[in-house]
């Protein structure tokens, strides 16, 4: 189904545009479940730390490809805005080879340094084995996560949000049934959860890419379209750069608040891993919702409809902010039968840990929720640099505060709890102002236009 988003009731479209995409991104998230749940459970403690900080170094990896994807994603969703197919199947040629390049240069790089990276982590001698055999498998997955990733933006710049989903379900339940069989069934422990993941990952980005191909020939590029012009190249690398750096940037600040969780130990390291899932699961559909209203806005600027962006903006607003209200009540009354879902009840301190680390973030997810509204906002508009800006404020103070409050005796490890919220908040007004500025510029301008 292709869905053009410059037409139709505003709310109506991106919430029927923006579910396939929320659910989309529950199933990615019951990859990471599926292995935390099943490695906590029967392979234990260890394990599952092991599992928790390589989700975070595995989020960081993949965010740079994701944030180059989701940057060609925004050109095509331009393109498909003002009806330029031809212009859009060089740009789809160019980011093609241009991520698919940085993939590979990314995959051999990480196989090659992966003991260096565990030692800049810190990670404890009785996890540090288990983190590198589940490493060891995992990183052969990267190109499958990014097909998925580059075809599923590709379908989504064209109004199809339904189709990613189908495949990624796909593929969650062949990694379900992959890690019951791997590891409960034949015992191959660690590994046997990382294979599950890997081969699932191909299913999904494979298949998504042939489907791509089949259904929209009028986007794929034919023989006439295999160049690599200066200007196309330009474009791609504004837009896929600027959004890699953001994406990168803010995965890196939150792999380096893994680093000093780490250095409290394997109880807090656990309590995170498990605590991490539950906080992701929460806000994930006001992230994707963003996503959504990044190409809502793109093809509304690429068709030049001022005004349905303007309410778009409202829209969206209200939205994630009763959503995100609503996720906090239930994260905050139900903290600690969550935690058990990773956790058994005998690990009386892991839950402790946990609990104190959801209460303190669920607090606080409208400031999360309006984050990701302003990164969809400033990538759709042509100012995909304020994202990075953005993301340099909310991580860069997380970082900041997590370092300088967790070396606080009388706070501890709740000091990189507090700096999450924190971060979030300073980086909303900063995008606010910003995005009033500019209307404020744009209506000067119109009135001396006038005059």
């Amino acid at each position: 189904m292709q869905k053009n988003l410059t037409n139709g009731n505003i709310t109506k479209s991106l919430f029927l545009f923006a579910i396939p995409m929320i659910l989309g991104n529950l199933l990615q998230q019951t990859y990471n479940i599926a292995d935390t749940l099943i490695v906590g459970r029967f392979i234990g403690t260890h394990a599952l730390a092991a599992v928790g900080s390589s989700f975070s170094l595995m989020t960081f990896l993949t965010s740079i490809f994701l944030g180059l994807c989701m940057g060609s994603g925004t050109v095509f969703s331009i393109r498909f805005g003002q009806g330029e197919t031809e212009k859009m199947r060089e740009d789809v040629f160019v980011s093609f080879v241009l991520i698919a390049g940085i993939t590979l240069t990314l995959n051999i790089v990480v196989f090659l340094l992966l003991d260096p990276i565990l030692h800049l982590l810190q990670i404890p001698g009785e996890v540090y084995a288990m983190m590198k055999d589940y490493l060891m498998v995992i990183f052969w997955g990267i190109p499958a996560v990014f097909l998925y990733n580059y075809f599923a933006s590709l379908l989504r710049a064209l109004g199809n949000s339904a189709v990613p989903l189908v495949f990624l379900g796909i593929s969650v339940v062949l990694n379900i049934s992959f890690d019951l069989l791997f590891v409960i069934g034949f015992q191959w422990g660690i590994k046997g959860a990382a294979a599950a993941t890997v081969l699932s990952q191909y299913v999904s980005g494979v298949g998504i890419g042939i489907f791509a191909m089949i259904k929209y020939p009028y986007i794929w590029p034919n023989r006439a379209h295999m160049r690599v012009r200066k200007g196309v190249l330009g474009e791609i690398c504004h837009f896929s750069l600027l959004t890699c750096v953001q994406q990168s940037v803010m995965n890196l600040g939150i792999l380096m608040v893994q680093g000093i969780v780490n250095s409290f130990g394997t109880a807090v390291m656990a309590a995170f891993a498990a605590a991490v899932k539950i906080d992701s699961f929460a806000y994930m559909p006001v992230q994707d919702f963003g996503n959504a209203f990044s190409t809502f806005i793109a093809q509304n600027h690429g068709a030049g409809k001022t005004e349905r962006i303007r309410l778009g903006v409202k829209s969206a607003v209200l939205t994630a902010m009763g959503f995100s209200a609503a996720v906090s009540v239930v994260v905050f009354l139900f903290t600690e039968p969550l935690m058990m879902i990773f956790v058994s009840a005998k690990e009386t301190k892991i839950l402790q840990i946990g609990v104190q680390y959801l209460r303190i973030e669920g607090s606080f997810y409208f400031g999360i929720g309006l984050l990701f509204l302003l990164y969809g906002y400033y990538r759709a508009v042509e100012k995909p640099g304020m994202s990075v800006v953005l993301t340099g404020v909310s991580l860069g103070l997380r970082v900041l505060l997590a370092y300088v409050l967790s070396s606080n005796p009388a706070l501890g490890v709740i000091g990189i709890w507090v700096s999450v919220p924190i971060g979030w908040i300073l980086a909303d007004l900063t995008g606010a102002v910003y995005y009033f500025y500019l209307k404020k510029k744009e209506s000067g301008c119109g009135r001396i236009r006038q005059s």
